[in-house]
């Protein structure tokens, strides 16, 4: 497996799937959650989204073919979602409302999924599966959650020494990737449907 090791493919996997994860666009979620007396464990996070994710990276399709669902058609769907998710980053609207009635620990739902392995990071992953070599793909994964492990772990750190400002601006770079990911997705997966029919 390791000598299908490509830096290239490697590095691309990891921006991607690093700009849908977003985690430093996360970190006022993260804040808010905590000031909400919700408690968010760093270590069970990363390991709750690590297990989503090569949970999905190796069954998502037989998980698929079991509801009778194409991989673009799911794609299409979770290209909608990072499009939502987009939108709100880059106007400052929310969409996706927390319930007032969640468990207090915050660690699984929503933090591990859907802010982290959410259906968009999760669709990705299928996307750049079919593109890149196994082993470049589990890298960027297990490079990812050392980030997710560290923001967590460090939230209030970083967000003082980045300040709300320079958070702010992440929040709508990334916000425009997120998009330009979306409509790519979209895109190539209705032409794969239309050329499939």
């Amino acid at each position: 497996m390791l000598e299908k090791f490509n830096l290239q493919e490697f590095i691309s996997a990891f921006v991607v799937l690093f700009a849908i994860i977003d985690v430093i666009g996360s970190i006022p979620i993260f804040m808010r959650l905590r000031s909400c007396g919700k408690s968010i464990h760093p270590e069970k996070g990363a390991i709750a989204s690590f297990a989503v994710f090569m949970i999905f990276l190796y069954l998502g399709e037989a998980l698929l073919d079991l509801f009778g669902i194409d991989i673009s058609s799911f794609a299409i769907a979770g290209s909608l979602i990072i499009f939502v998710i987009a939108t709100e980053m880059i106007l400052d609207i929310e969409i996706f409302k927390t319930a007032p009635n969640t468990p207090n620990d915050a660690t699984i739902v929503p933090v591990a999924f859907p802010l982290i392995a959410g259906a968009g990071a999760l669709t990705t992953l299928l996307s750049i599966r079919s593109q890149y070599a196994l082993i470049n793909v589990l890298l960027a994964i297990f490079c990812n959650i050392i980030i997710v492990y560290v923001v967590l772990k460090l939230t209030e750190k970083i967000s003082k020494f980045l300040g709300a400002g320079t958070i702010y601006v992440l929040q709508k770079i990334f916000g425009i990737i997120l998009l330009a990911i979306s409509v790519k997705l979209f895109i190539t997966n209705v032409s794969l449907l239309i050329a499939g029919h």
